[in-house]
């Protein structure tokens, strides 16, 4: 997941934001509004952690999402060829 998704499907992400990181305010959601460097500046400043922690929990969160909801329309394809003789 890039910027863009993320800023594009903060409606579905908020809530998973918000369980991820319980100690993030409702004030702190409405500010981020799906802006990946607020999110990553709300995170040190409630977590203490450090810029590249706060990227690392961040990119971390979002590879477990991404990898849980599937785009729509990759279902069932891929791009690797099918064997006939299997």
């Amino acid at each position: 997941m890039n910027r863009d998704v993320l800023t594009g499907s903060w409606r579905e992400l908020r809530g998973k934001v918000k369980q991820r990181w319980g100690k993030l305010t409702d004030d702190d959601m409405t500010t981020i509004e799906g802006h990946l460097d607020r999110l990553i500046g709300a995170l040190q400043q409630r977590y203490g952690y450090a810029r590249q922690e706060a990227e690392r929990q961040v990119d971390t969160f979002l590879e477990s999402v991404h990898a849980k909801v599937e785009p729509e329309g990759s279902r069932g394809t891929s791009s690797a060829p099918r064997d006939p003789g299997n």
